[in-house]
């Protein structure tokens, strides 16, 4: 293997897809495996994937009882970016630390996507695999513009400053061993995160923000589900000029 191959092998790029949730707050069938347009959510998510020319493989983690019936559901999609399907956990970061388990050897960067986040651009997904292989981590994000106050059940209390308030969204993509270091010491600390930014971070990593876009949204309730349907015929129809008017820098 000349130098050219093997730069090409260290930079194959993998992603993640946390799938074995419940979907609790959306109610009903898990959103995941709703139909959204002619397929469903897991499988649209699959195929802005399977047509970025950077990622080279995909690894479902599925529920548990579901592995089987989902990999035939998969596999008979065609999608050629499919590497594995396996059992997630009874979480998200279980579930990725399982799909880690299955990525290829020569892959060297690593994505995480939700699995009920289907309106994600491909020039998106390339500005996270760049920044990871400049800086090591990077995540979508977008700036929080609403006005924010503490309160209770009872009175709204003071204005908190959004400067410098990020929502988090994904793909995060990480150097691989980054990555499967810090799910390897959040197993030996007991160290629980609702996202793998904060396990890099818990190792002392920075991670680059890169700008995402609201229409980037995650379903996660019946609002959310009925939004998706609405725009999904026009991303459908031109993913590349859907509008991101409202992206990061608004």
């Amino acid at each position: 293997m000349d130098d050219a191959d093997a730069r090409a092998r260290s930079d194959e790029v993998a992603v993640l897809i946390p799938a074995a949730g419940g979907g609790r707050r959306l109610g009903g069938r898990p959103k995941q495996f709703r139909a959204l347009g002619e397929h469903p959510v897991l499988v649209q998510v699959l195929l802005s994937f399977e047509r970025h020319p950077a990622v080279g493989h995909a690894v479902v983690a599925a529920p548990e009882s579901r592995v089987t019936d989902v990999t035939d559901r998969l596999q008979a999609e065609g999608l050629s970016v499919l590497t594995a399907v396996v059992g997630g956990g009874a979480d998200r970061q279980s579930s990725v630390r399982h799909a880690l388990r299955a990525v290829p050897d020569p892959v060297n960067t690593v994505l995480v996507h939700d699995a009920a986040r289907p309106f994600v651009a491909a020039a998106q997904v390339q500005a996270v695999v760049q920044a990871v292989r400049t800086g090591g981590a990077a995540s979508l994000v977008v700036p929080v513009a609403d006005t924010l106050r503490r309160g209770d059940a009872d009175r709204l209390g003071e204005t908190v400053s959004r400067d410098g308030l990020y929502r988090m969204q994904t793909p995060q993509g990480f150097r691989r061993e980054w990555l499967e270091h810090a799910h390897r010491r959040a197993s030996a600390e007991d160290l629980a995160a609702t996202d793998d930014v904060a396990l890099v971070q818990h190792l002392d990593h920075d991670v680059v923000p890169v700008p995402g876009s609201r229409r980037n949204f995650k379903i996660t309730t019946p609002d959310d589900w009925a939004l998706a349907q609405a725009l999904w015929p026009t991303w459908r129809d031109a993913p590349e000029r859907f509008d991101l008017s409202s992206s990061a820098s608004s």
